[in-house]
């Protein structure tokens, strides 16, 4: 396993080992062990599945009493994948990085708790997979604005993107409460 740090100090990009042949190829996309050697150590307790068409933009998500961490990996197509650090007082606060990841390098992102989580999908469509730490509570559940002025992400939107009405009326980070941001 590789580990690869980005700007955000948690947030890293993983790549496993690949033994490929003349059939083909098999690497492992999870293994406790070899993850806990690269320092990640959370237990995962669901697995997600999205399929989304070119365009579309899912997030920017992140839970509250129930925080999830993240292993994002794309099976099928290519997706820009951002993390924003909304952990109140911490020194990345309202940070953003972002990845391109697509099936073909096989790059995973991981996201740790107290952040917020989105991708916008580069290629006609993409499969996306993601292990979570803590499992989807719809009450605990909020998020950031996609496009919030605050934080100032760069996607590399091709045209408008698509978003769910509830992804669109996300506040900005100016107008989250207090109460509604992780502690760091």
């Amino acid at each position: 396993m590789k580990r690869t740090e980005t700007a955000l100090p948690g947030v890293c990009l993983i790549e496993a080992p690949l033994f490929a042949d003349d059939r083909g190829h098999f690497f492992e996309a999870w293994r406790e062990d070899k993850f806990a050697a690269i320092g990640i150590t959370c237990r995962f307790v669901q697995d997600n599945h999205s399929f989304s068409k070119r365009a579309v933009l899912r997030g920017l998500h992140y839970q509250l009493g129930r925080p999830q961490a993240k292993l994002i990996r794309v099976i099928s197509g290519e997706v820009f994948d951002v993390a924003v650090d909304l952990r109140q007082g911490s020194a990345t606060f309202g940070l953003w990085v972002g990845a391109h990841l697509t099936a073909a390098d096989r790059r995973m992102m991981f996201v740790p708790e107290g952040f917020a989580h989105g991708f916008y999908v580069i290629s006609d469509s993409a499969e996306v997979v993601y292990k979570a730490s803590d499992v989807y509570a719809p009450a605990e559940e909020r998020g950031l604005r996609w496009d919030s002025p605050e934080v100032g992400i760069r996607w590399p939107l091709e045209r408008a993107p698509i978003l769910a009405p509830r992804d669109a009326a996300f506040p900005t980070l100016a107008a989250i409460p207090l109460r509604d941001l992780p502690r760091s």
